[in-house]
């Protein structure tokens, strides 16, 4: 079982943000903004491009319902939405509030947030997305 199957299946903590039977939201570690949001399925599948029709649908609209979230807990412009999916062989979308395009480049450097930090801004999201 990979890693991010692990933080769905509750095995290692992550900070969630929303779920459902099939998907799972949560901070990433590493964020470039507050509010940067990973969306998984809980199905281990490396590809995004290799799950079915409508699964993928299924998934965006969840992931859809994420970034509304985000964007009502972190007032932004808009919610950008990339899938890279080299770092990590399980399918996942990063979600990022942004102000500017330059909040998407991943090579910026990365926040550094306390604990408590991560759980507010998980919180935030979460009661948004429970709405």
């Amino acid at each position: 079982m990979g890693i991010f199957a692990k933080i769905a299946a509750g095995e290692i903590p992550s900070y969630k943000c929303a779920e459902n039977d099939e998907f799972y939201a949560f901070l990433d570690i590493n964020p470039l903004v507050k509010g940067h949001t990973l969306v998984i399925p809980r199905r281990e599948v490396d590809y995004i491009f290799d799950m079915e029709d409508d699964e993928l649908a299924r998934f965006e609209v969840f992931a859809k319902k994420v970034a509304v979230a985000i964007k009502a807990a972190f007032p932004c412009v808009k919610v950008g939405q990339a899938v890279l999916g080299l770092e990590v062989p399980h399918a996942h979308i990063h979600l990022i509030p942004m102000q500017s395009e330059k909040d998407m480049n991943f090579a910026n450097p990365k926040l550094s947030l306390s604990a408590e930090e991560m759980q507010e801004i998980a919180s935030k999201i979460y009661q948004e997305f429970s709405k």
